[in-house]
């Protein structure tokens, strides 16, 4: 494997890892490290492309993205909720106000697109 290539298949591995974490604890947001994972897949193996997007779980999330650019509700609603808490405990650990400020303009641009994005049909 070309160290290019290598280099986006760690980053598959860890975006993979930190969306199956997202699962259990809802302060980690699955879809977005999800999406990573299989654009990074996409560019250094066809065989963990291929599993993810077959994946009982994660598939669905990469199908509605791919075909509608889509995030599910439920996801959307999981998301915001995480990023709205991750600016709370900042608050409650007294984080630095600049930090603070930098947390609040990059959160809610990243909770304004996750927003905007549509639902994806019913299936």
């Amino acid at each position: 494997m070309n160290p290019i290539r290598a280099v986006w298949f760690a980053v598959g591995v860890t975006a993979l890892c930190l969306g199956g974490v997202g699962i259990a604890l809802p302060l980690l947001p699955t879809t977005p490290f999800v999406l990573l994972a299989a654009f990074a897949f996409a560019r250094s193996s066809d065989r963990w492309h291929a599993w993810l997007r077959r994946h009982g779980i994660f598939g669905p999330i990469i199908r509605d993205w791919r075909r509608h650019g889509a995030i599910d509700r439920r996801a959307k609603i999981i998301g915001v909720a995480s990023m709205v808490a991750v600016l709370g405990i900042s608050l409650v650990l007294g984080v630095r106000p600049v930090i603070l400020a930098v947390q609040a303009v990059v959160l809610t641009a990243a909770a304004a697109f996750v927003l905007s994005r549509p639902a994806p049909p019913k299936r």
